[in-house]
């Protein structure tokens, strides 16, 4: 193999032929570009975080660690990284969950080092995401996530890319509940019990 890399650009089959990430595309660009536009891009995300897919939230969390701001950056990192957690439990795919890590992998360290340096920062960044997430509508396109399974590679089987829309309530209910679960059981993990 070699330290070379392309970019192999395949057509999804069926209904992932509809999901348009150029704009998601567009905003991580200029968010990962650094100087005025970043901050541009930054402004311009953060007027209206809820129209946007949770990459860009991810993404937007690295512009305002770079600004010393890691206290929003934490509460957008966890945001995104819940908004995507619901959509992977949307997806039919299972596989395309794998973007989770990739994310996770690829902004978290900064916002984590941060946020667990004390236990108060990430609660209340956690919490603040959560709340922020249950009040605030999901005006993306939830399917963005699919793109990152198996199946938007393989030919079109027909079914659904996601669960049936009467679910998603009580998923978003789930998801967020075992978000907070699993932050209570890492903070015991790093911190310890509480008194």
């Amino acid at each position: 193999m070699t330290g070379s890399s392309r970019t192999i650009v395949v057509d999804p089959p069926g209904e992932l032929r509809e999901v348009d990430t150029r704009h998601a595309l567009e905003r991580i660009g200029l968010l990962n570009g650094g100087g005025r536009r970043a901050r541009a891009a930054l402004d311009d995300v953060l007027a209206a975080p809820h129209r946007v897919m949770p990459p860009v939230l991810y993404a937007a969390s690295e512009v305002l660690t770079a600004l010393d701001r890691p206290a929003e950056a934490a509460v957008w990192f966890y945001a995104g990284q819940l908004r995507a957690r619901y959509d992977a439990t949307r997806c039919t795919d299972p596989s395309a969950a794998s973007a989770l890590g990739l994310l996770r992998d690829r902004y978290g360290e900064p916002v984590n080092r941060w946020a667990f340096a004390d236990e108060g920062r990430v609660r209340r960044a956690a919490v603040t995401a959560v709340a922020w997430d249950r009040s605030a509508p999901h005006d993306y396109d939830h399917r963005w996530i699919a793109l990152h399974g198996m199946r938007a590679f393989l030919p079109d089987d027909g079914g659904p890319a996601s669960v049936p829309q009467q679910e998603w309530p009580a998923l978003a209910a789930q998801v967020r509940a075992e978000y907070l679960t699993g932050l209570r059981e890492v903070l015991r993990e790093v911190f310890g019990p509480r008194p």
